[in-house]
């Protein structure tokens, strides 16, 4: 048998069902001895003296083993047909395309802004990693966008919208600078280990509209990385909902709770605030770039009434090529690059200080969250993703992270402190990908021991676990960490 049809785990089930979308557990499993089996196959493992089964391919057939090197996360799933091939590269161009703002001679390639803060989708996700924070105040942040949150009408301020935009084309202004100044804070452990957290403070200057609303967040975040987004598109959202427990009726002190949207589970982004893949890059390329598509419609971008010069702006729309800037073919292929990005192997499972590390990883109570594995379910649209066994570790939930690390308002109070659990299975990767250590929602953590001790709320025992544990065991933890 070939690896990869182990991998699809066909070895588990028996005998597909044509009609299993419609079964409402797994979508995909219709009966008790075949859920049973999916079960026991996901249920975290309480034996940590070897590697488990299919470890080593956290993204199961689509693994890449091109684990080395500054592209890592830049490859293509394994598994990915060759007819597909060039979908994907073709939506990697898309992806690494600098806009120009209109008009222009390159008619394709106009209408970026007129307030942006990326002329590509890569300027943000370095090498499809994570964003940069910007190593001088002389240096506007590209991979960090400053998401404003008016609280009272839940949505975006009601004069500079849904996001700060630090860029601008032609007569229109950028909205702001921002710098970012730190207030340093040293924790000691239980054993007299210290470890220093940067806790950052925002400086927004040079607003060009006037003030910022009192009431509105400033919720800072960090570009995410995109690898294994087709894989987490394609977890049942009966798998994901199955874990939400928002009034902790089994009192174990962790409440996740689903996002759920009119057309369906949110999964993507740091709240879980997109549905599907499309439906991320549209709005990607619609607020971080200004470029309308059929998600959103209008060529000034995240202008608001406010603004009129940038909403009086040239638009890049050509009648000729499509009702919009971006249109649905250039969606779908961004996403179809972003959705078979593989996920790297993992070379050192048997190691035993990593295996230490797992368990003291699991038996902190990290894995309340961080959800080790699923099983994809089948789709006849994506074969690539579809039926495999995952290690993500994450449940794709919001949960309350304490004060530490919620917004704040313009005024200063206090904001929303719940985040989505973001999944951990690249996390070694950060800096050989990007250059820089950064972690968390806003890239605040320089090393993974400081971003654990920055959760509090809900993770507040699973960090006091960690603090109790020894330097030896901790620090196999982070070993382990590092080796997903």
């Amino acid at each position: 048998m070939k690896p990869f049809l182990a991998f699809t785990l066909l070895s588990l089930i028996l005998v597909p069902h044509a009609n299993a979308q419609s079964i409402p557990k797994y979508d995909w499993a219709k009966d008790d001895v075949e859920r049973a089996k999916l079960l026991r196959v996901t249920t975290p493992t309480v034996d940590f003296t070897k590697a488990e089964p299919f470890e080593a391919n956290p993204g199961g057939a689509t693994s890449t083993d091109k684990i080395d090197g500054r592209e890592r996360l830049s490859q293509p799933s394994a598994n990915l047909p060759a007819e597909k091939r060039m979908d994907f590269t073709l939506g990697e161009a898309l992806f690494d395309k600098f806009w120009v703002a209109a008009p222009s001679s390159t008619k394709a390639s106009d209408g970026l802004g007129p307030l942006f803060n990326a002329r590509a989708c890569q300027s943000c996700h370095i090498r499809n990693g994570r964003g940069r924070l910007p190593e001088s105040d002389a240096e506007q942040p590209v991979g960090l966008a400053i998401k404003l949150i008016d609280t009272a009408r839940q949505m975006g301020d009601p004069t500079y919208g849904n996001q700060l935009q630090l860029f601008a084309s032609g007569k229109v202004k950028p909205e702001a600078k921002v710098s970012i100044s730190y207030r340093v804070e040293t924790i000691e452990l239980h054993d007299g280990e210290q470890i220093t957290l940067h806790h950052p403070e925002y400086i927004i200057s040079d607003l060009s509209h006037g003030p910022i609303a009192e009431q509105s967040e400033i919720s800072p975040r960090i570009a995410p990385p995109l690898i294994g987004m087709g894989l987490i598109d394609q977890i049942a959202a009966n798998d994901i909902l199955a874990q939400a427990d928002p009034d902790d009726k089994n009192q174990d002190g962790i409440s996740g709770e689903a996002k759920l949207k009119s057309n369906g589970l949110g999964r993507f982004g740091h709240r879980a605030d997109a549905t599907t893949l499309v439906e991320q890059v549209a709005s990607a390329f619609f607020v971080d770039m200004g470029l309308s598509n059929p998600w959103h419609q209008q060529d000034w971008g995240d202008c608001t009434s406010a603004q009129t010069t940038c909403r009086e702006a040239p638009g890049g729309t050509q009648p000729n090529l499509g009702a919009h800037e971006i249109p649905q073919n250039v969606l779908d292929l961004t996403a179809f690059y972003t959705g078979n990005l593989a996920v790297p192997k993992r070379s050192a499972t048997e190691d035993p200080a990593i295996l230490k590390g797992k368990r003291a990883f699991y038996e902190a109570g990290c894995v309340s969250c961080h959800t080790p594995k699923y099983v994809t379910k089948r789709s006849a649209l994506d074969d690539s993703n579809s039926f495999q066994l995952i290690w993500p570790y994450s449940d794709f939930l919001l949960h309350d992270m304490g004060d530490m690390l919620a917004d704040r308002t313009q005024k200063g109070e206090l904001g929303n402190s719940e985040w989505r659990t973001p999944p951990l299975w690249d996390i070694g990767h950060t800096k050989a990908v990007a250059d820089q250590e950064r972690y968390l929602h806003d890239g605040r953590a320089r090393s993974l021991k400081e971003a654990i001790l920055f959760h509090g709320g809900e993770a507040e025992t699973a960090k006091q676990n960690f603090m109790a544990l020894n330097r030896t065991t901790r620090d196999n933890l982070i070993q382990f960490l590092k080796s997903l």
